[in-house]
C-alpha cells in the first residue's frame, strides 16, 4: 500500500455518512489524496471538481459535468461538498499526527 492508498482511505473514512461514492473510486481518492498532499485545507470545491473530471475523462469523455466548476448548475456544484469536507478534515488529522 503506498502513502497515496494511505491518504485515499483517510479521506474515504472523513466521508460524512450516506455519501454516495462512486463506483469504482479507487483512482479517485488518489486524485484526492494528491489534493490533500498538495493543498490541504486550501484545497477547493472547484479542485476537487477537477479532479473528478479527471477521473470522469477516462471512462466517460463526453459526461455532461466534464466542464469548468463555475459552469456548474449549483446543485452539481454540492455534489462535491462531500468530498472536500472530507479532504479538509482529513488534512487536519494529518497535521495533528504530524
Amino acid at each position: 500500500m503506498s502513502y497515496l492508498d494511505i491518504d485515499a482511505e483517510l479521506i474515504r473514512s472523513c466521508l460524512p455518512s450516506g455519501t454516495d461514492v462512486p463506483e469504482d473510486s479507487d483512482y479517485l481518492f488518489i486524485l484526492y489524496a494528491v489534493l490533500l498532499r498538495a493543498k490541504g485545507e486550501d484545497t477547493r470545491s472547484s479542485d476537487v471538481h477537477d479532479a473528478w473530471s479527471a477521473w470522469m475523462y477516462r471512462g466517460e469523455p463526453d459526461h455532461e459535468s466534464i466542464r469548468p466548476y463555475a459552469e456548474l448548475a449549483p446543485s452539481v456544484q454540492e455534489e462535491d461538498m462531500p468530498f472536500l469536507k472530507a479532504i479538509h478534515a482529513a488534512a487536519r488529522l494529518r497535521a495533528e499526527r504530524i
